[in-house]
């Protein structure tokens, strides 16, 4: 039985312990399938080793318990060709399944060290000066630490994203080891960062497809327009611009309780706490006084919009990434408290600007009216008409209007509908393409809403089976033909929880390829 059994099972894996597998993102060639075959039918003909423990219900979750099925580091020259390749014989195979096996057992009973190693990790939090060279000096010794065979089996098992409440992208702390490839990117970076005058142009190149955590504070104030290229003339202009910013809170921010700035701080006030409310660090009195602050002193300062709801989420991915810098490890649940005095300035003083910078490019989607959100939902509309005309006529046939759930999109920039941590990632194209929070979001908002046509298409399935089923009452008839509110419901809360760095590369490059279509071209737009 235990035969039979064991039978069942590598037959259902189709894979051997022991052998090596062309894994995504290993550093070996693909095998040769012809000898890959022979392999498998030689190993076939010699009866399976008994199993000792609970069988494993898939390959992944064998290989993941088990240190020595393979090495990657100790042949990346072998020649997979060679006569003593080609002649490995039955014993061989056994011999392997065999160690393989026995070390499984063994591991099913030991905790994983990683587990053991995790848990030591202290809970408290370090502020350190700047979190760049920890970052990747503790990166480097991870690496050092770990079993090859982990890091590489990280990259087809992707690790589970938390929740809503995780801030950190899959590059901090708890992801896998930077790959060679990240390394090289952060080096390119540091370089780019650290020349006389940084190519800005080549910075948003670089830009364009994530920033690292470890530089992505000055990449940001960088692109936009906030420090400058040059290096002699950056320290300068960080201490002049702080020290402006805070001569702002000394003229004007005791004229929040004055008669024409009350109702401003009022609604400052009550928006703040409704800020990401599920992430403790924005929960904070002292986070929440820094953000009535800039909020208030930006409102005062342009009174041509004053403050308008959704302005309040377009501070928290400067501060997040500002806070960054000082803070060793996660910020989600960081005591701001711990911070001395000038970093929490500089902090509240980079976010004020570089949101500034931002809100400047957009400012026509706060004015009266916000007349810059109703065109943009209006060119969302055509260029969903053009590029899948059934969703585009799915919503004209229930009567769903798109500043329904647009606008939403286009006032908030998709904050509401994507994790904190995914906007931050988002934004890191934002800030390398041109105008792209006022123009590039549109395509970001067009291939956003196809994402999802499967589920949009779904509430018409359903509509429809239930209208032609003759045991519906026509007034019931009539109440689906108007119900509108499924759709919205889905539009409002679209299951985006889970997503991370991989989900919003694959919604940038679709927007991409909207926009080469139709940026230049119109005339697209129309029929």
């Amino acid at each position: 039985m235990a035969a039979e059994n064991s039978k069942q099972f590598w037959k259902r894996s189709a894979k051997l312990p022991g052998s090596i597998q062309p894994v995504y993102g290993a550093q070996h060639p693909p095998l040769d399938p012809q000898l890959t075959k022979n392999f498998i039918k030689e190993r076939s003909k010699v009866n399976a080793v008994p199993l000792k423990n609970k069988k494993a219900s898939s390959f992944h979750e064998f290989a993941r318990n088990t240190s020595d099925a393979w090495d990657i580091g100790d042949d990346e020259e072998e020649d997979f060709s060679s006569p003593s390749f080609q002649t490995l014989n039955s014993k061989v195979a056994l011999a392997t399944a065999a160690q393989v096996l026995e070390n499984h057992s063994k591991l099913r009973v030991k905790p994983e060290r990683s587990q053991s190693t995790t848990s030591e990790i202290p809970a408290s939090y370090k502020v350190i000066k700047s979190s760049s060279d920890a970052q990747l000096s503790r990166n480097s010794s991870d690496t050092c630490l770990r079993n090859p065979l982990h890091k590489q089996q990280s990259l087809p098992l992707r690790p589970i994203i938390p929740l809503v409440a995780r801030i950190s992208d899959q590059n901090a702390s708890g992801a896998p080891p930077m790959t060679v490839r990240e390394k090289t990117r952060l080096e390119k970076f540091r370089q780019l960062l650290s020349s006389h005058n940084t190519d800005l142009d080549e910075l948003r190149k670089y830009s364009w497809p994530g920033v690292p955590r470890e530089v992505r504070p000055v990449t940001w104030r960088l692109l936009s327009g906030y420090l400058p290229a040059n290096t002699e003339r950056r320290k300068l202009t960080l201490q002049r611009k702080r020290e402006e910013y805070f001569g702002f809170i000394e003229q004007y921010y005791d004229s929040r309780n004055e008669e024409h700035h009350q109702d401003t701080y009022r609604q400052i006030h009550i928006d703040i706490p409704r800020t990401n409310p599920l992430i403790p660090l924005f929960q904070q009195p002292l986070v929440q006084e820094i953000f009535e602050r800039i909020l208030f002193i930006w409102a005062i300062r342009h009174p041509a919009s004053g403050y308008v709801q959704g302005i309040n989420d377009l501070v928290t991915p400067f501060f997040v990434v500002f806070l960054s810098e000082y803070v060793e490890e996660d910020v989600e649940n960081f005591d701001v408290t711990n911070l001395s005095q000038d970093m929490l300035r500089s902090i509240e003083a980079d976010s004020f600007w570089c949101m500034s910078k931002l809100l400047d490019g957009i400012q026509d989607n706060y004015t009266f009216a916000q007349p810059g959100i109703q065109k943009k939902v209006k060119a969302l509309e055509e260029l969903v008409s053009r590029i899948d005309e059934q969703v585009h006529n799915h919503f004209r046939r229930y009567e769903v209007e798109y500043l329904q759930f647009a606008f939403r999109w286009m006032n908030n920039l998709l904050m509401r509908e994507l994790p904190l941590r995914c906007t931050i990632r988002l934004w890191d194209t934002y800030q390398s393409e041109p105008e792209g929070f006022s123009h590039f979001h549109l395509y970001v908002c067009a291939a956003f809403l196809i994402k999802w046509r499967k589920e949009i298409l779904d509430e018409e399935d359903f509509q429809r089976r239930m209208l032609v089923d003759q045991r519906v009452s026509r007034d019931f008839q009539g109440f689906l033909k108007v119900n509108w509110k499924g759709l919205l419901m889905l539009l409002q809360n679209l299951p985006t929880i889970h997503w991370g760095n991989e989900e919003i590369g694959l919604l940038l490059a679709e927007a991409y390829r909207l926009k080469y279509m139709f940026a230049d071209a119109p005339n697209h737009y129309r029929r």
